[in-house]
């Protein structure tokens, strides 16, 4: 039995709390909890019987008392309590994103690597949806052929001003580092690198505080090309009712379509490149068959994550993502404000030097300013204590 400790028993900690107390995880028990708010130390004692309690995420770590940490503090704070739990010979499991900026997480991976006995994993939950899991069988085994273009809108990401007042880190520089792409979209910018893989280049326009009264994006749109020519465009927003989400992708060999939890795979007769330099009319398509696409129905979400977490730690199993991959989606995350603050075309992998210094300069007139929750170190990284 995997002996975790949980720091941040926010809304994500407290959920991933209760899968594991409703027998969901039955290799995982909480041994530890962690949070700086008092209401939510209550709350663990009231309900995880025999965890001890804790204000600090780093005297958890060093108490001994776990064997594995789950962190789901704000992002800031993700790579310091990682690099943190390797030091004192932890296994990790990191909420997404992986952090704020590339250079931060690069510490993180460099702190695991010293530590190859130890597991590291990232919570990539929509990796286990099943319409996500068939895409990536599709694309693995060349059913779409070589992808020509992608296109992603994502704007159900609905939030009230409510949601954004209540809490002082939300939506700001200094307690968050960024809006809709840091906080809703880092699971579909995963997929979205797992399943097409990285860009080379981004050129995208930013929108901050446009819905909302808030110092951060609140609106997006990219245009992304890829190493073979191919071109996409990924949009979101919480300022949309009742929004959308739809991810479209376009090869060769025809057009996968995911939608409304259903998956449809336009399926060509022929390779549109073939069929192009063949055909011996001047407006004919290759005959195409719709098809919807059976999958499997699992979608187990975090439950997925934290069971293969555990089974990795004893068995060796697979993970559903390894904590090293969260570098790439925030990479392109990190692109997407960079060229939306500059204007410009912005190559991967980005100058990360330079990014710093921006976020930097928005931290330093950030709304959120020092307290008691967040300090700023001299690498200039943030720690906190609040959970999400």
């Amino acid at each position: 039995m995997l002996k975790l400790g949980i720091v941040g028993v926010g809304n994500m900690g407290s959920g991933h709390a209760k899968n594991i107390l409703e027998g969901c995880c039955p290799g995982v028990s909480i041994s530890a909890v962690a949070d700086h708010r008092a209401s939510r130390r209550e709350w663990a004692k009231e309900n995880i019987p025999g965890a001890e309690i804790f204000t600090d995420g780093k005297e958890l770590i060093a108490s001994g008392k776990a064997e594995a940490v789950l962190l789901a503090v704000p992002h800031y704070q993700h790579p310091p309590l990682a690099i943190d739990a390797f030091e004192h010979g932890l296994h990790v499991m990191c909420e997404k994103p992986a952090g704020v900026y590339t250079l931060q997480v690069r510490d993180m991976i460099a702190a695991a690597d010293a530590h190859p006995e130890l597991t590291f994993g990232m919570m990539f939950n929509q990796r286990t949806n099943c319409i996500y899991r068939k895409v990536k069988q599709m694309l693995t085994a060349g059913k779409l052929g070589e992808i020509k273009r992608m296109n992603w809108i994502v704007t159900d990401w609905y939030r009230t001003q409510y949601y954004y007042d209540s809490g002082a880190w939300r939506a700001t520089w200094a307690g968050e580092g960024g809006g809709v792409l840091l906080n809703q979209c880092p699971h579909q910018l995963d997929l979205l690198q797992w399943l097409c893989g990285l860009p080379t280049k981004v050129h995208a326009f930013i929108h901050e505080g446009k819905w909302h009264d808030i110092e951060v994006e609140d609106d997006v749109t990219a245009y992304l090309e890829f190493a073979n020519g191919a071109t996409g465009v990924f949009i979101t927003t919480t300022g949309d009712a009742p929004g959308t989400n739809r991810l479209e992708i376009t090869g060769t060999k025809g057009r996968v379509i995911c939608e409304n939890d259903q998956l449809i795979f336009d399926k060509l007769e022929m390779d549109e490149r073939q069929w192009c330099v063949t055909c011996q009319q001047g407006f004919d398509k290759p005959k195409c068959e719709r098809v919807a696409v059976e999958t499997d129905g699992l979608n187990l979400q975090h439950v997925a994550v934290l069971n293969a977490f555990a089974d990795h730690i004893e068995n060796g199993g697979p993970l559903v993502a390894d904590g090293r991959e969260g570098i790439n989606g925030l990479m392109l995350s990190n692109a997407i404000h960079l060229s939306g603050w500059t204007g410009e075309d912005v190559t991967l992998p980005i100058d990360e030097e330079k990014f710093l210094r921006m976020l930097n300069e928005r931290r330093a007139s950030s709304r959120h300013k020092e307290d008691t929750d967040v300090v700023m170190d001299t690498s200039g990284s943030y720690g906190s204590q609040s959970a999400k």
